[in-house]
């Protein structure tokens, strides 16, 4: 049984100019677009705000807009339907906050005219539109204010807000206040005193004191007392920036501060203990926390069924019934090379375009032929009317004429509206398409130097599964589906409000055709991009531990079974693999035997062939000087190429260094090159 999934509750905005009502453009034909494109989409219109004959300069303050505004707010309605942008507002600034109004109560804005439908991913994109064009505009007022911020504060200008707590301003400058200042004082003495602020609030509001504005002192607002160096007598101003996202305030850098001396409440060396406590107190309570913002987070699916998680100690996403993994750089690296991949198959792009194209083309062209169907019949019965009033045809021939032709004009007023929503249910779901195709390129191109936190918002835009096999990768973008054939008034049935199935993988991509007409709907196809998954091998070793990591997996051992052959813990071969700690040279040998390749760079020089057969035997400095009979300084030095070993050592060390056979390994061997005895014979 196929559970009942709640339609969207949405509202129609509706208003018509008296010019578009001459052009014919009735409030009610608006209306019956709109109803029918909420219908294809499988809405249930619950409100309808009329705004006849009123101006599109502002419209916030109409009765209708504030009702809208809050049906939003409280959930009543999570879509708003309206015919064109200039039919919302015509204020560009009402535009931005309408969008950021809708945005943060997760509503949507549908333009029919423009083919914006904020419920898909053309419409999201909008949405993104919208919203960098607000904060453009932010941030232009913010930069201008922010200017002159410096110079009225070099000049020693007020810069708005009220005085610090224990000051006041007078004649444009600060000066201590006669009933703060002591209670601001003793705010020092008690925290030295306690040493803990808590306890300094506590005991304010109990002796009676208040803040300025009547509240009850409180720990933080004791903090930001203590930290103000004003009371010191060092006054800072220019000194923070606000967030415009987050609306917190945060220390800009110490350069761009402009300190005033002003007259001082506290002694200075009250002011530096209390502080000093302050901070020992941060230190040894201080806590880091990271936030933890996976980009495919709830939308990366195993083969198996169950979602993907990138658990706190690993950093892969991974299946908990399973155990299917995929490393989180791999996942993001695959997802962004099937974009560009797609983007530029010029087969794939011009398949989905054309069919399109030539569907909404052909849909349109039908529209056009009922309206001027529409048109001519119009003009018929106006013909017919005149003969009427002039005598020409007597009633009954005029009834035998009008009827016929009246009802077909119904129908076609049925119809019209009908086959408009219909298209624009199209011309959407076609944008949503489009976009994601031709935006692939410059976003395959932008993408390395997006930030996080704009990658997830694309990804959750465009996106709307990925399923991880095991040796596949599945990623699945949104699409438009095919509207549902809507009912007509001419004895076909209507279907119910709420009772549109939703898209499932059985009736998703379905050719839908209107049994009316006989029009197939465009076929909105799903676009799923499949790649091979990335094996954990495959990858460029860059470290000793890299490549004991790669050799792990290639003969399919765990660190436990590695640690064994290699004679260390499991703990270790993990610390060797995480570049955590680097292998000593004792275990050198059994690493090398477990590669089965030297994978340190072929020695050219005596120095590196020191050291290189030193890794090979697994000597330490103390034990290949104790061979050769030197001291185990010297040896170093040799090593590190400080000194050229004398003439008559160098015959024993090429005897060593030629006596030590060295293992032949699978890969590639070891290849020595004989250093030539120094010039000057030392």
């Amino acid at each position: 049984m196929r559970q009942h999934v709640a339609a969207k509750r949405v509202g129609i905005w509706i208003r018509v100019s008296t010019e578009d009502q001459v052009r014919g453009e009735s409030p009610e034909h608006h209306e019956r677009r709109a109803r029918l494109y909420a219908e294809a989409k499988g809405w249930n219109v619950v409100e309808v705000y009329r705004l006849d004959a009123m101006s599109g300069k502002a419209v916030r303050d109409y009765p209708e807009t504030k009702s809208m505004l809050e049906d939003i707010r409280s959930g009543h309605i999570t879509g708003l339907i309206f015919s064109k942008l200039a039919r919302l507002a015509r204020n560009t600034k009402e535009l931005l906050e309408f969008a950021d109004l809708f945005r943060e109560h997760n509503a949507d804005l549908i333009s029919l005219a423009e083919s914006i439908d904020t419920s898909t991913p053309a419409g999201r994109l909008f949405y993104t539109m919208i919203a960098a064009m607000a904060q453009w505009e932010r941030e232009e007022i913010a930069e201008r204010v922010a200017a002159s911020v410096p110079i009225r504060a070099k000049m020693g200008k007020p810069l708005g807000g009220q005085a610090p707590y224990g000051y006041q301003w007078k004649d444009k400058k600060l000066i201590p206040d006669e009933r703060e200042a002591p209670v601001r004082k003793l705010i020092y003495e008690l925290f030295r005193e306690h040493k803990r602020k808590k306890t300094v609030a506590r005991i304010l509001n109990e002796k009676g004191y208040r803040t300025r504005n009547g509240s009850k002192f409180s720990d933080t607002t004791v903090d930001r007392l203590l930290r103000d160096p004003i009371a010191k007598g060092t006054r800072r101003a220019n000194y923070t920036k606000t967030s415009d996202s987050s609306k917190a305030w945060e220390l800009k850098p110490e350069s761009e501060w402009v300190l005033h001396e002003v007259e001082a409440v506290v002694p200075e060396d009250l002011w530096s203990d209390c502080n000093a406590l302050l901070d020992a107190q941060r230190a040894k309570g201080k806590r880091t926390t990271q936030k933890t913002l996976h980009l495919f987070a709830g939308l990366t699916y195993c083969a198996c069924g169950p979602k993907m998680y990138v658990l706190s100690n690993s950093p892969k996403y991974t299946c908990q019934k399973c155990r299917n993994k995929i490393p989180k750089d791999d996942l993001e690296a695959v997802f962004i090379e099937q974009i560009k991949h797609f983007s530029i198959s010029p087969d794939e792009i011009s398949a989905h375009l054309e069919r399109a194209n030539v569907t909404i083309h052909t849909k349109a062209e039908l529209l056009n032929v009922l309206v001027v169907e529409r048109q001519k019949l119009s003009g018929e019965i106006d013909k017919l009317h005149d003969l009427y009033q002039s005598g020409m045809i007597d009633k009954q021939g005029f009834g035998v004429k009008y009827h016929p032709w009246a009802d077909r004009l119904r129908q076609l007023d049925e119809e019209i509206p009908a086959s408009q929503a219909e298209l624009d249910v199209m011309k959407i779901g076609h944008l949503s398409e489009e976009e994601i195709i031709f935006g692939a390129k410059d976003l395959y191109e932008r993408w390395p130097a997006l930030p996080d936190e704009e990658k997830r918002q694309i990804v959750e835009a465009i996106t709307e599964k990925i399923i991880v096999g095991k040796d596949e990768v599945e990623i699945n973008l949104y699409y438009a589906p095919p509207p549902p054939p809507s009912g007509r008034s001419d004895g076909s049935p209507n279907q119910s409000e709420g009772s549109v199935p939703p898209s499932t993988p059985s009736n998703r991509g379905k050719r839908a055709t209107n049994p009316q007409r006989g029009v197939a709907l465009l076929q909105f196809v799903p676009i799923t991009l499949k790649a091979r998954k990335p094996k954990e091998i495959d990858f460029a070793p860059q470290t000793i531990g890299d490549h004991i990591r790669k050799r792990r997996f290639e003969i399919e051992l765990n660190q436990k079974e590695a640690g064994g052959r290699l004679g260390v813990t499991p703990q270790t071969v993990l610390h060797w693999e995480k570049g955590q700690t680097e292998p000593p040279i004792e275990s050198i040998p059994a690493i090398l035997h477990f590669l089965g390749y030297n994978p340190f760079r072929e020695p050219t020089t005596l120095p590196e062939r020191l050291l290189a057969t030193r890794r090979a035997m697994g000597w330490s400095i103390k034990e290949a000087a104790k061979r050769l009979g030197v001291d185990e300084g010297t040896w170093g030095a040799w090593e590190r190429g400080a000194v050229v070993p004398w003439k008559r050592y160098l015959a024993r060390l090429e005897e060593l260094l030629q006596s030590r056979s060295m293992p032949i390994y699978h890969r590639k061997a070891l290849k020595w090159k004989k250093e030539p005895p120094a010039k000057d014979g030392s």
